[in-house]
């Protein structure tokens, strides 16, 4: 049986008035909506970055997870989304006509955040941990951090729960003893008294973990807006980056997430004082960060050797044509 997606909600982040302004559909999952993950998005509309290439944004959230993502750019439901890396990789492989056109988040950084009790890893022995699907890099680098830490996978156990906002819930409903949770989450509840047991950069360096894709053929077919999309995206990277507005892109922080200013400052900190390589200068792919991520599916079983190279999953005309890559 073909799980469909619905989609459930739609609203226009960007419009603008020229004759010649297109309209792309933007595939979201609803929990990255209000997220920091989605700050790239709400400064490019609040910058005008949408507007000045004739584009506007038309956000469509599909329920799900982000693994629904591909397959709604497969059947044209959504004309560009955004998706983590070994979604788009195993449905590439599958088959599927979707490639990634532009970077996002590249090297992420996810607390392990536990109960207050919960004084070190040796005390989540036998303990409950909230994750996400297996083949998702955020399960990834949380395992190789327990692994480092002297948990096997035999240690622990697991509840698989997509999305920060079902993690964050299991947390503090008491049913979970750990999650990963990213900013302003992990900040958040630091504040309020749970404890942080440790990072997953500790364990993984660098790798690609998001990514902008959309289908080969219409990426062909509308390459002007598409070239217009990215160049939009690499300004919003670049302002977000700019020590220039770093009160600006706290403020979108705190009205994008619903965050406190000392929260979203908090975040941009971690992120950027030193540069932790989070967020890409110029929207532009990492490609040894994605070989990574291939290698990480290879070690899980993802992916059957010999393992692919990275440049099968990506057309970087689109970013090469905006000066970002």
């Amino acid at each position: 049986m073909v799980l469909r997606i619905f989609i459930v909600f739609v609203a226009f982040v960007g419009a603008c008035s020229s004759v010649r302004c297109e309209t792309l559909r933007f595939g979201q999952i609803p929990s990255t909506a209000r997220a920091v993950s989605s700050l790239y998005l709400y400064i490019a509309e609040k910058q005008g970055f949408f507007a000045r290439e004739n584009i506007a944004v038309e956000t469509v959230q599909i329920p799900g997870g982000t693994g629904n993502m591909v397959a709604a750019l497969d059947r044209s439901e959504v004309d560009v989304t955004q998706t983590a890396t070994p979604y788009l990789i195993q449905a590439a492989l599958n088959g599927s006509p979707s490639v990634a056109i532009a970077g996002t988040i590249a090297n992420p950084i996810y607390s392990l955040i536990a109960k207050p009790q919960i004084r070190d890893f040796a005390d989540l022995n036998g303990k409950l941990i909230g994750l996400s699907l297996p083949i998702d890099t955020i399960s990834i680098s949380m395992r190789k951090l327990l692994a480092l830490k002297g948990l096997g996978q035999g240690d622990y156990r697991v509840k698989e729960l997509v999305g920060t906002p079902l993690r964050a819930a299991c947390l503090k409903s008491g049913e979970c003893d750990a999650v990963p949770l990213g900013q302003p989450d992990d900040l958040i509840a630091v504040k309020d008294g749970y404890r942080r047991l440790g990072l997953s950069t500790e364990a993984v360096a660098s790798f690609q973990f998001e990514v902008i894709a959309a289908r080969r053929d219409f990426a062909q077919t509308h390459a002007p807006a598409v070239i217009g999309f990215v160049s939009a995206l690499a300004d919003a990277f670049r302002f977000i980056r700019d020590p220039a507005h770093r009160d600006d892109a706290i403020n979108a922080i705190v009205a994008l997430t619903g965050a406190t200013d000392d929260i979203a400052r908090a975040t941009l900190k971690l992120y950027l004082d030193p540069d932790r390589g989070v967020l890409p200068r110029q929207a532009e792919i990492d490609l040894d960060g994605l070989a990574q991520v291939i290698a990480f599916m290879g070690e899980g079983g993802a992916i059957k050797p010999p393992l692919p190279a990275p440049e099968q999953f990506v057309d970087l005309q689109y970013l090469r044509a905006a000066g970002a890559q």
